[in-house]
């Protein structure tokens, strides 16, 4: 519903079916065709019954109007002190699991209605949909702001695409299963170009996919269980290869493996361990030959709440065996103890 064309309407509505006012002056002084038609109405129940209609129905366009204004003042001042998308995170902690985007309550009246059909495969709809189609265009632009698909006999919502920075273009589109939102596609920079993928179940975001750049690859990819974030992989040179996994249990990190070098291969596993809070390093294993094998291992200790380098295992000949083991006392080398003669000179 356009407000300015509904406003346009109603005034001229009221322009010419109501009768103009009466001025305070002597009755003697009505003319004739004013006061014929003020008898007429007086005698005729069925004129007074109609006029009364419309008076009610005048009566509810307004309301219906000053509801319309209300909700585009709300939808400017919105887009005035809005900061930091509440998609980005959902929660005040990232490693707990969003939940499903707020959706403010809208009375239906507001919104133009239309019985539409969508066909088979339109949005991955296995058969023809019988939907209605809600419309809103709060500030009457001809570009909504709002638009809902709701099914015909369940009444339940199953598509809903918004502009959420109120700038005339789409940026939101949500699709739902038995009223529940099931997943997202975000336009978080307002481009044109989707560049966030969101998957929920059971009210609860499931996984979070991410185009960092806005070169149309995902890089970025956010896996959770339960209320918590289990993975995330990440491209963070725009190969098109994950260099980087980190894994958490109950919301702390417990490990990560990277690839260094780029090859794609990982090469460097690093095991963490929660000590009063902090995720402190217990050991490194790295592959530094890039052959898929580990040539050595770092061992922490964090006893005192921080990791300190207390011995190292080294596969320096390459035949798969420890041939060098370094000890470290406060991080420093105190003894090395070497296997094979040939590397005695190390």
């Amino acid at each position: 519903m356009r407000l300015a064309l509904t406003t346009t309407l109603l005034l001229t509505s009221l322009g010419t079916a109501l009768p103009a006012p009466r001025a305070e002056s002597d009755p003697s002084r009505v003319d004739p065709p004013g006061l014929d038609t003020l008898q007429a109405l007086e005698k005729n129940p069925a004129e007074q019954k109609a006029e009364q209609e419309r008076r009610q129905a005048e009566g509810r366009t307004k309301t219906l109007i000053d509801e319309q204004l209300r909700f585009q003042s709300d939808l400017m001042d919105a887009s005035r002190t809005r900061s930091v998308p509440a998609e980005v995170l959902g929660d005040a902690n990232p490693r707990i699991a969003p939940g499903p985007p707020a959706e403010r309550e809208l009375p239906l009246a507001i919104f133009d209605h239309e019985e539409v059909a969508i066909p088979p495969g339109t949005w991955g709809n296995g058969s023809r949909l019988k939907l209605l189609r809600l419309t809103l265009d709060a500030d009457g632009d001809g570009r909504p702001e709002l638009r809902r698909w709701i099914d015909r006999e369940s009444k339940l919502q199953i598509r809903r695409e918004e502009d959420r920075d109120y700038d005339g273009v789409t940026d939101g589109w949500s699709e739902y299963e038995s009223g529940e939102i099931v997943s997202r596609v975000l336009d978080s920079n307002g481009d044109g170009n989707p560049d966030v993928w969101e998957r929920y179940e059971k009210s609860r975001m499931t996984s979070r996919e991410v185009d960092r750049d806005d070169d149309g690859v995902r890089d970025a990819f956010y896996r959770y269980e339960g209320d918590s974030l289990a993975e995330e992989r990440h491209d963070s040179n725009n190969d098109d290869q994950i260099d980087r996994v980190i894994r958490y249990e109950q919301r702390t990190r417990v490990s990560t493996a990277e690839d260094l070098d780029t090859d794609g291969q990982m090469d460097t596993w690093t095991t963490y361990t929660d000590i009063g809070g902090e995720e402190v390093v217990t050991r490194i294993e790295r592959d530094k030959r890039g052959e898929g094998a580990i040539t050595s291992v770092e061992v922490f200790n964090t006893a005192t709440g921080r990791a300190v380098l207390s011995r190292t295992h080294e596969d320096v000949n390459g035949d798969g065996e420890v041939d060098v083991i370094s000890i470290y006392e406060e991080g420093k080398l105190v003894r090395r103890e070497i296997s094979d003669p040939s590397l005695v000179e190390l």
